[in-house]
């Protein structure tokens, strides 16, 4: 177990079991999860179950519409997998039909919405890891779709938020704005068009969407609005496999989902930051230095992050001693720098994230995303799903190695991960399930965790593992210790939280940092994470939910 710090404790408790254990941003996501683990499912069926409701119960954050990534840890194997679920460009994404959108694409244009990865994602992780199958991983989705659930009310204050984007589009409205608006904290809501969908892809699965009935709708949906989709771009998307990129510190192994994504971004950050003694949670020199760590982590992360498929990511060489001790000079402990060199890629908030362990040990650390609330706010004709605008993360520089193109995937936001003791965790391909392999030769997780809240993301997780490994936190106090958000546009601009004491923020603006009000604080603006400790010692889950959430962390016993 964790040690708990009385002077800096949470107003919740972890939750302790020694079964399986789901920690998700809404309780009936979590008891999703948590029904598939007695049903005598695995991780992967439980993070799937998870997953999907929440597509429901909190439906402004993520969807089948919207993406995926995961890190799988098979305790058989005792290895660890990083799947891939986030959607391509379609096939007509060709530079030149960007010209004159200026510096980026239109976060509610239809040029923004990508080929929705999730449903490929749920399929691969379910045919490799899971038990159940794939119809019982909707079972609680549907059933929530249909029978109505009570909106929780942090869900509530940021679909409200959201009315007018949802006004702008008929199908938008009727799919998610049930008598004229948004549902209000403790009122009951259906989604018929979104049930009936869940209902087709249970029963004639992913290939519903990308061959079938559903897909079509998508595709006439898109083209209607002079988006050029095809079919074809559907039938071609796979989720595929990778390997998790990892980083040492101080003791401990990071395990994050490798590019396109941003966990490069964390590894960066607290590599340079081992180079340094933090002297303590929430001090102005601590505070300092991490804050000037992500600035470089942000400046390297979005130079040169993007589909490896088209550009070559150099993760070694940003990782390497020789990079990180150069960076590490440019870090004044006194002062903060006034600018990084850095592309300033828009970041959205609407995110969820879970993690899911089950009583062998294997372990699922799962994001899932529609980037903006509701993605880009159009819903394809009468299917309930809102599509994603995670085609805004591209760049329209045609130099960048994140340029669109097309049959690309972009930079995203969204990165699960895990931890372990050093020398930490075997990597490598995924394995058929009943395929005989040789064990990899690292040592199970130590934890599983994840931070929603689009640039936050990466700045959350630095925070919580120096949260947990510097200051000796336990996971529920990690979550909820109050956190920093840089602005990631390569300047001093900084937020923080008001449980930050104010003479702490006061020396830090003295240092140069420019303090700016928070945005958005309650439901996006310094994201909210899940997280699953398993102690090696008693086989305990120590399993936290961020109080900045509605969300709930369960145990089988």
């Amino acid at each position: 177990m964790r040690p708990l710090i009385p002077s800096f404790g949470s107003r919740r408790s972890p939750v302790l079991g020694r079964g399986g254990a789901v920690a998700a941003s809404q309780p009936l996501a979590a008891q999703a999860g948590l029904d598939a683990l007695r049903e005598g499912g695995s991780a992967a069926d439980a993070a799937c179950a998870a997953a999907i409701t929440l597509g429901v119960v909190e439906p402004m954050s993520c969807g089948l519409g919207g993406d995926l990534f995961a890190l799988v840890w098979n305790e058989r194997q005792q290895r660890l997998s990083a799947l891939n679920a986030s959607g391509h460009s379609v096939s007509s994404a060709a530079a030149d039909r960007y010209a004159g959108l200026g510096d980026s694409i239109p976060l509610d244009s239809p040029l923004s919405v990508t080929v929705p990865g999730a449903l490929r994602g749920f399929e691969t992780l379910l045919q490799h890891f899971g038990r159940l199958g794939w119809a019982p991983a909707f079972e609680a989705a549907r059933r929530h779709a249909h029978g109505g659930y009570a909106v929780t009310e942090k869900i509530a204050d940021g679909w409200k938020t959201l009315e007018p984007k949802l006004a702008k589009t008929p199908e938008a409205a009727r799919a998610f704005l049930p008598g004229g608006r948004a549902p209000r904290a403790g009122e009951i809501v259906r989604l018929p068009f979104l049930a009936a969908t869940l209902d087709l892809l249970a029963s004639q699965g992913a290939d519903a969407f990308y061959k079938g009935a559903i897909g079509e709708a998508v595709v006439a949906f898109m083209n209607a609005r002079g988006a050029k989709w095809r079919m074809d771009d559907l039938r071609a998307e796979e989720a595929t496999w990778d390997d998790a990129i990892v980083a040492d510190y101080r003791g401990y192994r990071v395990a994050e989902h490798p590019p396109n994504g941003q966990g490069l971004a964390a590894l960066i950050a607290l590599r340079l930051l081992e180079g340094f003694a933090l002297p303590g949670a929430l001090s102005a020199d601590t505070l300092h230095l991490q804050i000037e760590a992500m600035k470089l982590a942000f400046a390297d992360t979005h130079r040169h992050v993007a589909d490896p498929a088209f550009a070559r990511v150099p993760v070694d060489q940003l990782l390497s001693d020789a990079w990180i001790a150069e960076r590490r000079r440019e870090i004044d402990p006194r002062r903060a720098a006034p600018s990084v060199h850095a592309a300033a890629l828009p970041g959205g908030n609407d995110t969820v994230y879970l993690c899911a362990v089950d009583a062998e040990g294997n372990a699922v650390s799962l994001i899932h995303s529609l980037y903006y609330g509701f993605g880009s706010g159009l819903v394809a004709g009468e299917t309930g799903l809102a599509l994603q605008n995670r085609g805004a993360g591209f760049a329209l520089d045609p130099s960048h190695p994140n340029a669109i193109a097309p049959r690309k995937r972009p930079f995203h936001t969204i990165i699960p991960a895990m931890l372990f003791r050093t020398p930490g965790v075997a990597r490598g391909p995924v394995w058929p399930a009943g395929t005989e392999t040789t064990p990899g030769e690292g040592t199970s997780p130590l934890m599983a965790f994840g931070i929603m809240g689009g640039p936050m993301q990466p700045q959350a997780h630095v925070q919580c593992t120096a949260n947990l490994v510097d200051f000796g936190m336990d996971v529920q106090q990690m979550l909820d210790a109050p956190r920093f958000r840089v602005i990631e546009d390569g300047g001093a601009r900084v937020m923080f939280e008001s449980e930050i004491p104010a003479q702490v923020i006061d020396e830090l603006a003295a240092r140069g940092h420019e303090v700016v009000p928070p945005s958005d604080p309650g439901f996006g603006g310094f994201g909210g994470g899940q997280a699953i400790w398993l102690d090696p010692d008693t086989g305990v889950r120590a399993c936290g939910s961020d109080s900045r959430k509605d969300g709930q962390a369960v145990v089988e016993s």
